[in-house]
């Protein structure tokens, strides 16, 4: 059975990465975005903490959990106001997708220094042309001799100038059928014919997006993950954790909004008595706060089903967990934001920039009417729209 209320341990994990990230705060990440870098130094102490990888496999130097443990480091990081965004990508999508389904010795490559944060692997699916329709994924890799050609354009890739690879979804030709099925490769970053172009974004964040170009990329046999007929299964492995830790990072994000509004209204008095006694200002907050803690038990249900494997009952939960924690985060931005009424949208507060980064959990890795479309359709067994 799935446990709803945290072990011990559990518990443990939650409070220590707490006093991390309370250590680093939100001043560290808007110092940091401000000067154009990365989030080295609190990326680099999580890592030898054992906090990036402790989803990953202990014979390959991770903490031997899953993303049910993944997903507490990121949320508590966002609570703290300084979460990383790359948790989501490098060890939650790479490093579950090569610790399922990698070589020997592609585990032995990548797994040790994506559990302690030395190495970083960014995730590339999205194109120009298949919005959410993968579908009609494009970037194609076809055999020449024992090595494989890519070639192709990917949009929206976070982090690229920060990772050593790229596990890019390709598409092969099956040999049987002539149609084409998806595959996963590992490209790395400085590969002959890989380009990668920033994409200006008004969005403030640490990790910078990029549009890829794969121009004939040369990739040994060994660049394949897994099974060349797998493909669905490797990708869904890679994309239920996707969902579950966006819905970990919108959970962090709308709990730290919602923690300075509770101690904005505690303090404000405006009519003889705090505005927080005032049901108009406190009742929200309550609702935001319910919200929250709504969305963190669908995730927490989604992270226990995958990583007791249940892929199909990991799935309908997970798309449901990103969906409840899009909304419930947008809402404890828009409310917290609100309640310190033009405090909220000055610097020194640091609410405002919220507005824009929560949106994002409504819209990647998946829009929340794609998921719409997937409940209606695989839960509820209507016909589909599409």
């Amino acid at each position: 059975m799935t446990p709803v209320i945290e072990s011990e341990e559990h518990k443990a994990l939650r409070s220590a990465v707490a006093a991390l990230g309370k250590r680093y705060g939100r001043d560290y990440l808007s110092r940091t975005i401000a000067e154009g870098k990365p989030l080295t130094e609190l990326w680099s102490e999580a890592g030898k903490l054992g906090y990036l990888g402790v989803n990953l496999p202990e014979e390959h130097g991770g903490g031997g959990g899953g993303i049910t443990e993944l997903s507490i480091v990121l949320e508590e990081l966002g609570a703290a106001g300084s979460p990383l965004l790359m948790l989501v990508v490098s060890p939650a999508i790479c490093g579950t997708v090569i610790s399922r389904f990698g070589t020997e010795e592609q585990k032995r490559t990548w797994l040790p220094g994506l559990a302690d944060g030395t190495r970083l692997m960014a995730f590339g699916i999205t194109e120009p042309d298949a919005g959410s329709n993968s579908h009609r994924i494009t970037t194609t890799a076809r055999k020449d001799g024992t090595d494989w050609l890519l070639t192709g354009r990917k949009v929206f890739i976070s982090g690229v100038d920060m990772a050593d690879a790229v596990l890019i979804v390709g598409r092969t030709e099956d040999a049987r059928t002539g149609r084409l099925k998806p595959c996963l490769f590992i490209v790395p970053t400085d590969a002959e014919g890989f380009q990668k172009n920033p994409i200006d974004m008004e969005l403030n964040a640490a990790e910078k997006q990029f549009e890829l170009v794969l121009d004939d990329v040369r990739l040994p046999a060994d660049a394949l993950v897994g099974d060349e007929d797998a493909g669905l299964l490797q990708l869904f492995a890679g994309l239920n954790p996707e969902r579950i830790m966006t819905a970990a990072f919108a959970i962090g994000m709308g709990r730290y909004a919602l923690s300075k509004a509770i101690e904005y209204a505690r303090d404000r008095t405006v009519w003889k008595a705090p505005i927080g006694a005032h049901q108009a200002i406190a009742h929200p907050l309550a609702q935001a706060h319910i919200d929250l803690e709504l969305a963190r038990l669908m995730m927490q249900k989604a992270a226990h089903l995958y990583d007791a494997g249940d892929d199909i009952g990991a799935g309908e939960a997970a798309n449901m967990a990103k969906y409840a924690a899009g909304e419930a985060c947008v809402k404890a931005v828009d409310q917290a934001v609100h309640t310190l009424g033009g405090n909220g949208l000055t610097r020194e507060f640091g609410l405002a920039s919220l507005i824009t980064a929560a949106r994002v959990a409504r819209i990647a890795p998946v829009s929340r009417e794609m998921i719409l479309n997937y409940v209606s359709h695989q839960t509820l067994g209507l016909p589909k729209s599409y």
